[in-house]
């Protein structure tokens, strides 16, 4: 079919590559950071042109016949009726917006009544709460903004030549507050309820449609937010979870039908392909590694881990409850961490090392059992993240999770899936696609590991685990 590329522009740069439509081989990739220093919470979205412009420079797209746009969630771009931004883009996890958030949820009467509209209870960072803090911090700027897009959304309209139709995804919408996944339309109550009046917002088209051509005939796709294209391009399916290990974690799953949760741990968000994606978050994942390494003195993480390796499964009784910036899974928001089974042959550093790192990964095999509990299957987990490759990590992960873990080779997994995306609309546009099958393409090159004979040994880990937290928190988490 030719050659196709895939945009990541995240919060910090934007990536390009340039794959084979047919196979998904990448040939070759651009970057550039964003002009701006730092992550404010408010970015002129120029920004990322400007940034696009010098990925794409040197002919990078040379013959290309089809790109996809991926880009970072829950940035707002407000826009006037001639479409010029009322003001910067609202983005990020936006901590201004917490106020706003509670007031959301007591103005629609509860979190239970969010779950059942859209699917998700809103959180500081997401559009739907930020325009509402626009509405309260910001009023004129609130009464101008006529038309709602989304990063990604911005980036296609302004490649498009700013057409008079704005378009979307499910998986972009998804995450906005205000898009059900459920239903698969919009709720422009909500957005009245937060904004104070009504606004345009962009159309939807599905996960294989084109958001339209360019001039010079470059097809442009419909786009997709990062957590989506990231999924797509590490080519996950039913069966299949990703667990990412950042300063805080998240578990996602891909599955057949939405999910509402009145508790809010579950954010049930669409996916690039037409299927559901929900996630539960973690507030402390490798943060807690990066807390005790430093209450150890060592280094780097590679040396906990080093450490943590001349312990054994369960850490001599040691264990670490790691919320140490409260917590969301469960919902603790105010808690602190707690270390608990001290006695004078676990207090040794190799021990609370190893207990950092079953701490984190019990926390996220919670996260896992909220989705497994709603009915989502899990054989297989993928593990995103540097601190994957630690082997400590490695030992530990596919007998806590009770599942086989792969840990894909670093790639641009989120570029790659906007390039997948911008193949299947292309395929579709040439009539050598189905529409509702994407491109089949080389999975991600990975490491597999096998819970094998040591799944007894993490399940007692995990029980371990279970009996410390329920007798700290009790009833705290259901899952």
């Amino acid at each position: 079919m030719g050659i196709v590329a895939g945009l990541d522009s995240s919060p910090d740069f934007t990536r390009i590559v340039v794959c084979d439509a047919d196979t998904g081989a990448v040939i070759r990739q651009g970057y550039a950071p964003h002009p701006v220093e730092g992550r404010p919470s408010d970015v002129d979205p120029q920004a990322w042109l400007l940034s696009l412009g010098e990925a794409a420079g040197g002919g990078l797209l040379e013959g290309v016949q089809a790109i996809g746009v991926s880009a970072q969630q829950n940035a707002v771009v407000p826009l006037d009726a001639q479409g010029n931004t009322v003001r910067p883009a609202l983005v990020g996890g936006d901590k201004r917006a917490q106020v706003a958030a509670a007031d959301l949820v007591d103005a629609l009467g509860g979190k239970e009544a969010w779950a059942q509209a859209v699917g998700c209870v809103p959180q500081a960072a997401q559009p739907v709460t930020k325009l509402r803090w626009l509405a309260k911090n910001e009023p004129e700027n609130a009464l101008r903004t006529a038309v709602l897009l989304q990063a990604h959304d911005w980036l296609v309209w302004q490649l498009l030549g700013r057409p008079v139709r704005r378009t979307t995804d499910r998986g972009g919408a998804s995450g906005t507050g205000y898009w059900s996944a459920a239903t698969g339309g919009y709720r422009p109550d909500l957005v009245e309820l937060a904004l104070g009046h009504q606004a345009m917002l962009p159309e939807v088209i599905g996960p294989s449609d084109a958001a339209g051509t360019t001039p010079e005939g470059l097809l442009i796709s419909a786009g997709t937010g990062e957590t989506m294209a990231a999924a797509f391009g590490l080519g996950i399916g039913l069966g299949d979870a990703v667990v990412s290990l950042g300063a805080s974690g998240s578990v996602m799953a891909v599955h057949p039908e939405a999910l509402a949760d009145q508790s809010g741990m579950i954010t049930s968000l669409a996916d690039a392909t037409g299927m559901h994606l929900p996630v539960v978050t973690t507030l402390n994942a490798v943060r807690a590694l990066r807390g005790t390494a430093e209450l150890l003195g060592l280094p780097d993480l590679e040396s906990l881990s080093e450490l943590a390796m001349k312990s054994t499964p369960g850490a001599h009784g040691l264990v670490l409850l790691p919320y140490l910036e409260g917590e969301r899974t469960p919902n603790l928001p105010h808690t602190a961490g707690t270390l608990a089974g001290l006695r004078r042959e676990s207090m040794k550093p190799e021990h609370l090392a190893r207990a950092a790192f079953e701490g984190m990964l019990c926390g996220l095999a919670d996260a896992l059992d909220v989705l497994r509990g709603r009915g989502v299957e899990v054989r297989r987990i993928f593990l995103l993240g540097p601190a994957a490759e630690l082997p400590a990590v490695q030992a530990s992960a596919p007998s806590l999770f009770g599942a086989q873990v792969v840990v894909p080779q670093p790639a641009d997994y989120t570029a790659i899936g906007a390039a997948r995306q911008a193949a299947w609309a292309l395929g579709v546009s040439q009539g050598t696609l189905d529409p509702r099958t994407p491109p089949a393409w080389q999975g991600a090159a990975a490491q597999v590991l096998e819970p094998g004979e040591e799944l007894p040994v993490g399940q007692a880990v995990r029980q371990q685990f279970t009996a410390v937290r329920e007798q700290t928190h009790p009833g705290a988490f259901r899952p």
